[in-house]
């Protein structure tokens, strides 16, 4: 089954540029392109695409209210938030309404490709910019973080896979970097969910950078 995607964007330039990548890429599917958040709102519900690219600014409204509401409505549709800013605030927004990715507009063909399919996969896909914020925010809360008593509750290798988690390392990599199998960082991550009391990736990394 292909990959259904929905794109929300309000200019006309790169709502086209999306969606003829989407047409031209094999195991995807384009649902439909919204131009505004009301539109998103209407037609996106009744389609339940796999994924939704979304940008942040829409003429009648935020990117991030709308993938808040798309999410109460679709909780299984992973949203991939789709913007010029890098701004660390939006990034917070984003995944505490519910967003499984953050790309900015500068991206590769490729790397919206692979990052789409990451994320239907349990990545939380970022750009290396991206990351790069994540990185020095959860740097400067690093004291406050071990000081949290449910951070104290992961083992060593725990926290390691959880630091590689926030840095935007997918699963295979840090199984690569860390010289074990993927379907032991797997079930490190398990643990650290039911540790934390979470139920995704992206709920954990807001967990440990004490956003939530």
């Amino acid at each position: 089954m292909p990959i259904s995607i929905a794109i929300v964007e309000d200019d006309a330039d790169i709502a086209d540029e999306i969606s003829k990548l989407i047409e031209e890429t094999p195991d995807f599917k384009l649902s439909c392109c919204c131009r505004n958040m009301h539109s998103a709102l209407e037609r996106i519900p009744a389609l339940a695409p796999d994924v939704v690219i979304m940008d942040i600014n829409l003429p009648d409204g935020s990117g991030i209210q709308a993938t808040a509401q798309i999410k109460r409505i679709l909780p299984k549709t992973e949203v991939m938030i789709f913007t010029i800013y890098e701004n660390t605030e939006d990034i917070y927004q984003a995944l505490e309404a519910g967003a499984s990715g953050y790309l900015l507009k500068r991206s590769s063909s490729s790397t919206i490709v692979s990052s789409i399919r990451n994320m239907m996969k349990g990545e939380v896909p970022m750009t290396a910019a991206i990351a790069r914020k994540v990185i020095q925010s959860f740097q400067r809360k690093e004291a406050s973080t071990q000081s949290n008593p449910a951070m104290a509750s992961l083992t060593p290798r725990e926290l390691d896979i959880l630091q590689l988690l926030a840095k935007g390392h997918p699963t295979k990599e840090i199984a690569s970097q860390r010289s074990i199998s993927v379907d032991t960082v797997n079930t490190h991550l398990r643990r650290i969910y039911e540790k934390l009391h979470v139920h995704s990736r992206a709920e954990a990394i807001l967990k440990y950078l004490d956003k939530k």
